[in-house]
């Protein structure tokens, strides 16, 4: 018996409170199953947040609704919220009378027997500090809604910055991106006349720019950011609002009247003098009255929260389709960097290969500088000239691509003049003979 735990939960929808005796390792679900049949929200519908905002685990049993030694076995409790609503209708009906309050309210100039008004007013100062009872704990269930809108709000706010974070490196990407691949096709335009040139290649990179440009749409994320921000400042505007703090001042004020009314009632001595309770039913009208006002407010507020907290939840999704996004825009520009790169160095490759022919080229010219032009050329393997694109440089001399073409060049200017002096050696021979 003693293993045995008693849960409250505070329907927020209704104002009502519900009780269940929890089983020993009863799980929540079949907690929530009965509260469905208590309520009528769907198992589904059911957000359980605790006085701290957290939402119960539904990995955890049903006892982690009652902590132990906090306060006592019947102040603490759990709140009850539909999933499916966002505006709250309240405020809700007060608690109803008793038949002697009543009785009482009906008729407030009824002169009634000193003793038994004791017990009337007894019953009616009950009556008064349970409507005080019954705001506060409908306060304290719209401060755990705040609670845990400020933690939907953190999370929000950690996968924006990552968003925007993810954001800033890609078009940071992206411009190194283009800034190199229009380098690169500056540079092969101008050696493509003398040069190593390939279409399929030149294609590819051009191909690669235009993909770039539709990578760049992925770095948008101005209109998620604008909604963030405005969302964010509602919150705040929310946390501000003096509907965020509690508003029973007026009733706890007509409480403590209540209790001083009756206190001085109890000091009355019981003889045969009789009275009315003109005074008492004020502060039980004023107290309903207060307590409408208050709820009304509370109700409006609440409404206010649950609507900013359903807006994180359908930009949450948004969100990580856009993080998704970056996320494969940045692969891709990734990849496309490295295949550039490979084909440079490939290029690189032929060029310093044809720069090591050559230079055995250059050797043999030192030793015959007569002979003919088409006997000092050397021939391929399939016979024909080499490709003209070359340089003097080694591999371990050439920095970088463009500095391989810059080197050929001036091998180039240096062909020319040797053929020049090669053919003026032959005239002159001709002329001779």
């Amino acid at each position: 018996l003693y293993s045995l735990q008693i849960v409250h939960i505070l329907n927020m929808t209704s104002a009502k409170i519900v009780s269940f005796l929890l089983h020993p390792e009863e799980s929540l679900h079949s907690l929530q199953i009965r509260i469905e049949f208590e309520t009528g929200i769907s198992t589904g519908n059911q957000e359980l947040l605790l006085e701290t905002g957290i939402c119960l685990d539904p990995r955890k049993p049903a006892s982690q609704c009652v902590i132990d030694g906090v306060r006592g076995w019947d102040s603490y409790m759990v709140y009850l919220f539909d999933k499916s609503k966002t505006v709250y209708d309240g405020p809700f009906a007060s608690r109803s009378l008793s038949d002697c309050v009543n009785y009482i309210v009906q008729d407030s100039k009824i002169q009634l027997p000193i003793p038994q008004l004791r017990k009337v007013w007894a019953e009616a100062v009950h009556y008064v500090i349970g409507l005080k009872e019954d705001y506060s704990r409908l306060f304290q269930g719209q401060r755990a809604a705040m609670l845990s809108l400020l933690r939907y709000n953190a999370n929000l706010i950690k996968m924006k910055n990552n968003m925007v974070s993810a954001s800033q490196q890609l078009k940071a990407k992206l411009e190194f991106f283009h800034q190199s691949i229009h380098l690169d096709l500056e540079r092969y335009s101008d050696q493509m006349a003398y040069g190593i040139s390939s279409e399929k290649m030149l294609k590819a990179w051009k191909e690669m720019e235009e993909k770039a440009s539709q990578c760049a749409q992925a770095e948008d994320i101005g209109y998620l950011d604008e909604q963030i921000m405005a969302l964010h400042t509602e919150i705040v505007e929310l946390q501000k609002s003096p509907y965020a703090r509690r508003q029973g001042e007026v009733m706890e004020s007509l409480e403590q009247r209540a209790i001083d009314l009756y206190k001085q009632l109890k000091t009355r001595p019981p003889d045969h003098a009789y009275s009315d309770s003109t005074d008492m039913v004020k502060i039980i009208v004023q107290t309903v009255q207060s307590q409408d006002r208050v709820l009304k407010e509370l109700f409006g507020h609440l409404s206010k929260l649950l609507g900013c907290k359903q807006k994180i939840i359908d930009l949450l999704p948004k969100i990580e389709v856009a993080l998704n996004n970056i996320k494969e825009a940045d692969n891709s520009v990734m990849q496309m960097q490295g295949k550039r790169q490979r084909e440079i160095w490939h290029l690189l490759k032929i060029a310093c290969t044809q720069s090591s022919s050559r230079s055995l080229v250059s050797s043999s010219l030192e030793g015959t500088a007569s002979t003919p032009a088409a006997m000092w050329l050397p021939q391929s393997s399939s016979g024909n000239v080499p490709h003209p694109l070359s340089s003097m440089a080694t591999a371990e001399d050439g920095e970088n691509f463009v500095h391989v073409i810059e080197e050929n060049l001036n091998y180039l200017e240096l062909f020319s003049s040797i053929l020049q002096e090669v053919r003026q050696e032959q005239n002159n021979s001709m002329m001779v003979s």
